[in-house]
């Protein structure tokens, strides 16, 4: 798998990009490789630093990198989500406005679209 094209931090051995942390070498094709979702999994994290050859300040150092660029999403109090389904707590109200109208033709040829004119 090739680096994503959003290179934040090359070492000698890692990468932090677009796509989390990735092996610089790319004859590994991705196998040690870690997702964004993945940066704060403790487990994944010492299971991919003790892989015999990987360079751990290194690895260290890119993970230190990754989760500063990424930080982790804080998980939903259970009590408040909990009021929230007795009702004590109101949820926010969500709009239920619906756009009026979305064009899209991504991977399609231009001249078999219907056309459309602005009447004025």
């Amino acid at each position: 798998m090739a680096l994503h094209r959003d290179i934040f931090w090359v070492g000698r051995q890692w990468a932090v990009t677009g796509a989390g942390i990735q092996a610089v070498d790319q004859r590994l094709r991705g196998v040690l490789d870690i997702a964004i979702a993945r940066l704060w999994d403790d487990d994944l994290v010492c299971s991919r630093r003790a892989k015999p050859g990987v360079n751990a300040a290194d690895f260290d150092k890119a993970l230190t990198v990754a989760r500063e660029r990424f930080p982790q999403t804080p998980e939903p109090d259970p009590i408040l989500a909990h009021l929230e389904a007795l009702g004590v707590v109101e949820a926010p109200v969500v709009s239920l406005v619906v756009p009026a109208m979305k064009l899209s033709a991504e991977g399609r040829l231009a001249r078999f679209l219907p056309q459309w004119r602005i009447r004025r």
